[in-house]
C-alpha cells in the first residue's frame, strides 16, 4: 500500500520504545499498595470525568454506532466503562506480585486481569475485574519480544526471516508471545535463533504482510515537498512554535509541507523510521493547532492509552472514520524497510493516505497511524504508533481543550512545589511528589493543568 519515494526515506534516529505497555502497569511489581482493593474502586468510580468522556465527538459516536453495532447510548455508556476499566487495572497492577496484564472483554468492556499468584485471585475478584491464573508474567513475555525483535536485525538472515515473519506480539489474554508469518519455516527459524521458551510462542500463518498507508490523493490531508500525501496526527505546541505529530514514513526532517489547501505550512523537525514510526512538523504562523479531530465537535482531553479490548477510532485523509478494538499494544512489524517495534495492533481498517493519521478512544489520543493489511471495503489490521513517545521523545505538548478535564478546582493559589509538572509524559509505576504528598502513577498520560494529582484519582494514587 506504501510506494516510498526515495527522496522520501526518514533519518533514523535511535530511540527506545518509551512505555509503550504503560496502561498494562509496571511488570512484576511486588511492593502491595495500601488497601488495593479499595484504591482501585476509587480510581475507576472518578475515571469517567477526570478523562473528559462527557465530551466524546459525535463524530466518533457514530463510527463506533456503525463499526461496532452499538446504539449512541451505548458507545457512551462502553466509553464510560474502558476508562473506569483502565484506571482499575492501572491501580491493580501496582498492587500484585504476579502481575501479567490486563484486557477488556465483551460489548460491555468488562475488565479482566491476569496474574501468576494464587494469592492475588481474590484480590482481583474484589476490585471488580475477572481473575485470570496464568504461568508467564508480563515481564517475562516481553523479554522474549524483545529476544526475537533483537534475532530479527542480527544479520542478513535474521532480517530475511524477519520479512517473512513480519509481525510479532504479546498476546495478554492467551499468556503468550504471537509471531505472524507468511512462511511458518521463516518463522520457526527466528523462534529458534532468537533461543527464547519455545512453548510460550505461538506462531499463526497469515496470507499477506503489513506495509505503511500511504499515497497520493486529496482530501483532509497534508503533502510532503508537493507531492505525497500523509494525514494529520494531533496538533501540538512546543514553547510558542505550533505543528502536528504525524508518521516516521511520511517525511524525513527538512521536508516541506503544505496543508489540503495546498498553502505552505511548514517542515518536518524530526522523523524516526524504521525503528519507531514518529515525526512531528512545525508549521508557519498561518496555521493555529487546536484540540480537535477531523473538524469534528468535541475536542481531544489527554492521552491516557487505553488497554486490550478498547474501543479505538481513527480518523483519516482517505476514508475518514473508522472504528475497532485494540488488540495488543508493545508490537513489532517488519516491513520492507526494516522493523518498527512498541507499535500497537487494532481491528480498525485504513487504506493508502490514512497514514498519520489519528486513533483517538473516547477523547483520548492513542496515536497515530502506521501501516497494517487489507482495507476498508473488506476489513483490516492497521497498527498506530502510540502518542505519548512522541509527545515525550520531541518534547511536545498535546494540544487539548484547556478546560482542566479533572473533577477538582483547579491548583490553588501558588505553587504548592514538587516533582510533578504539566506537558511531562508520565508512565504508570512513575512517583512523583505534589506539595508534601507522593504520588504514584496508575495509567500513563501526559500531565497537564487540571489533573494535578490530587484532582485526578483516575492516574494517581497518594503513597
Amino acid at each position: 500500500m506504501l510506494r516510498r519515494p526515495a527522496r522520501a526515506a526518514c533519518a533514523v534516529l535511535a530511540t527506545a520504545a518509551l512505555g509503550l505497555t504503560a496502561l498494562q502497569g509496571t511488570a512484576g511489581a511486588t511492593s502491595p499498595t495500601p488497601a488495593p482493593v479499595a484504591v482501585a474502586r476509587a480510581a475507576a468510580s472518578a475515571a469517567p470525568e477526570n478523562l473528559g468522556v462527557a465530551s466524546a465527538a459525535p463524530a466518533l459516536i457514530e463510527a463506533l454506532q456503525r463499526d461496532l453495532g452499538l446504539t449512541a447510548g451505548q458507545a457512551r455508556t462502553r466509553i464510560a466503562a474502558e476508562a473506569r476499566a483502565g484506571a482499575l487495572a492501572g491501580a491493580l497492577a501496582q498492587a500484585l506480585g504476579g502481575w501479567a496484564g490486563s484486557w477488556l472483554e465483551g460489548p460491555d468492556a468488562a475488565p479482566a486481569v491476569a496474574t501468576t499468584r494464587a494469592a492475588d485471585l481474590a484480590v482481583i475478584r474484589a476490585a471488580g475485574a475477572r481473575p485470570v491464573l496464568v504461568d508467564r508474567p508480563l515481564a517475562a513475555l516481553d523479554g522474549a519480544l524483545a529476544a526475537l525483535d533483537r534475532a530479527a536485525g542480527r544479520d542478513a538472515a535474521g532480517r530475511a526471516d524477519a520479512l517473512a515473519a513480519p509481525v510479532r506480539y504479546v498476546d495478554v489474554a492467551a499468556n503468550t508471545v504471537v509471531v505472524q508469518a507468511t512462511d511458518r519455516a521463516a518463522a520457526e527459524r527466528l523462534v529458534a535463533g532468537a533461543g527464547v521458551d519455545r512453548a510460550a510462542v505461538r506462531v499463526e500463518t497469515v496470507a499477506e504482510a503489513p506495509r505503511p498507508l500511504y499515497d497520493l490523493r486529496g482530501g483532509d490531508a497534508y503533502y510532503i515537498d508537493s507531492s505525497s500525501r500523509c494525514s494529520i496526527g494531533f496538533p501540538i505546541t512546543r514553547g510558542t512554535t505550533q505543528g502536528f505529530v504525524s508518521a516516521g514514513h511520511c517525511g524525513r526532517a527538512g521536508s516541506s509541507t503544505t496543508g489540503a489547501n495546498r498553502v505552505a505550512q511548514g517542515s518536518f523537525q524530526a522523523s524516526v523510521f524504521p525503528g519507531n514510526d514518529m515525526s512531528w512538523v512545525a508549521t508557519n504562523s498561518s496555521w493555529t493547532a487546536t484540540p480537535y479531530v477531523n473538524s469534528a465537535s468535541g475536542a481531544v482531553t489527554g492521552s491516557v492509552l487505553q488497554q486490550v479490548g478498547a474501543s479505538v477510532c481513527r480518523s483519516g485523509s482517505t476514508t475518514g472514520w473508522h472504528c475497532g478494538t485494540i488488540q495488543q499494544h508493545n508490537t513489532s512489524v517488519t516491513y520492507a524497510e526494516g522493523t518498527v517495534s512498541g507499535v500497537t495492533r487494532t481491528n480498525v481498517c485504513a487504506e493508502p493516505g490514512d497514514s498519520g493519521g489519528s486513533f483517538i478512544s473516547g477523547t483520548q489520543a492513542q496515536g497515530v497511524t502506521s501501516g497494517g493489511t487489507g482495507n476498508c471495503s473488506q476489513g483490516g489490521t492497521t497498527y498506530f504508533q502510540p502518542v505519548n513517545p512522541i509527545l515525550q521523545g520531541y518534547g511536545l505538548t498535546l494540544k487539548t481543550d484547556g478546560q482542566g478535564p479533572g473533577p477538582g478546582p483547579g491548583p490553588g493559589p501558588g505553587n504548592p512545589g514538587g516533582t510533578w509538572a504539566a506537558g511531562t509524559v508520565y508512565q504508570a509505576g512513575a512517583t512523583v511528589t505534589y506539595g508534601s504528598t507522593s504520588y504514584r502513577c496508575l495509567q500513563g498520560h501526559q500531565a497537564q493543568v487540571g489533573w494535578e494529582p490530587p484532582n485526578a484519582p483516575a492516574l494517581w494514587q497518594a503513597v
